[in-house]
């Protein structure tokens, strides 16, 4: 069974940095593809960032490009996502997720497995 934990989320001033961590068991983490994905009060879910297995190809979403980083160390089995220069309109419940496919995927019915979520807060 696949097991997904996040961690690293908080409260932050705006303009500030955190690091996401994404820890994953009981699969072969370093196959697929691997997503965040943020859902704010009252919102839907909505994509963030994703990165292939082998870390060769990465995508994010216009609102945090230049500003967000994925990344992934296979021998820890372990997806992060550093986040910089952080806005309000950040703060949301933010979700790792393993994908079905090795490719790019930027739609959420594309991933399999989920993580329970961590909060992040960004006050302005």
């Amino acid at each position: 069974q696949v097991q997904l934990v996040e961690s690293g989320g908080g409260m932050m001033q705006a303009g500030g940095s955190l690091r996401l961590s994404c820890a994953a068991s009981g699969r072969t983490f370093s196959v697929y593809t691997m997503g965040w994905f943020r859902q704010a009060p009252g919102k839907e879910r909505e994509f963030v960032a994703t990165i292939t297995g082998n870390s060769a190809s990465t995508y994010y979403a216009a609102s945090v490009k230049g500003r967000f980083t994925i990344s992934r160390d296979n021998a820890k089995n372990t997806l992060y996502l550093q986040m910089s220069s952080l806005k309000p309109e950040d703060t949301a419940v933010y979700y790792c997720a393993t994908a079905r496919t090795m490719g790019i995927a930027t739609d959420s019915r594309n991933y399999a497995y989920w993580g329970q979520g961590t909060q992040v807060t960004v006050s302005s």
